[in-house]
């Protein structure tokens, strides 16, 4: 039995203290995941514990013949962060305020205006291109396992990233390459 397997069970069986063990093996995952389409601190930590409560609340629905747990808890850090993401946006609308592009503090890197450039161009991705390249380029997922996360056939997937793989091209079209140095996924450059 897979390890995760093992304490979904312990957990399941009342052993409920089990479940930090879970969240500790996979939270770089999840909050990397988050992060990396929600730019506000605050939120991208509410998110994440939103993310292990709903897992925890759900854990019996939990079927390894379909996913992997690691991929079962990123489909619902991907819908948390869709449905946080859409609300956001619908607010913004109601306001009249453009969205912000402001960078964290804590993504002070040597060249932060190539990171900021890069951090935008990823927001103005429509939410479907963003996920999939999130999974496949920072998370370095599998696109089968993409596939389940979005709900979606594998081609589908390969034509998201492809078009967001274009479209932060052509966004960041004027970096040079021998000069400033070329944008690094997040889980390169630090955790933020």
């Amino acid at each position: 039995m897979h390890d995760d397997e093992r304490i979904i069970s312990q957990v399941l069986s009342g052993d409920t203290a089990a479940y930090r063990l879970l969240v500790s093996r996979h939270e770089r995952s999840v909050f990397g995941f988050v992060t990396n389409l929600v730019r506000n601190a605050a939120d991208m930590d509410d998110l994440a514990q939103e993310v292990f409560v709903a897992a925890f609340t759900h854990l019996d629905s939990f079927d390894p013949k379909r996913a992997k747990f690691s991929t079962w808890l990123l489909t619902i850090a991907r819908n948390r962060c869709c449905n946080f993401l859409k609300r956001r946006s619908q607010t913004t609308r109601e306001l009249g305020d453009p969205v912000s592009d402001a960078v964290s503090p804590a993504m002070d890197v040597v060249d932060s205006e190539t990171w900021s450039r890069l951090d935008a161009a990823l927001d103005r991705l429509s939410l479907e291109q963003r996920t999939a390249f999130v999974l496949a380029e920072i998370q370095d997922m599998p696109l089968a396992e993409i596939a389940v996360i979005e709900g979606v056939p594998l081609g589908t997937v390969k034509s998201r990233l492809s078009r967001a793989k274009e479209n932060l091209r052509h966004a960041l079209k004027d970096l040079q390459p021998g000069g400033a140095e070329s944008p690094q996924p997040a889980s390169q450059r630090g955790a933020r």
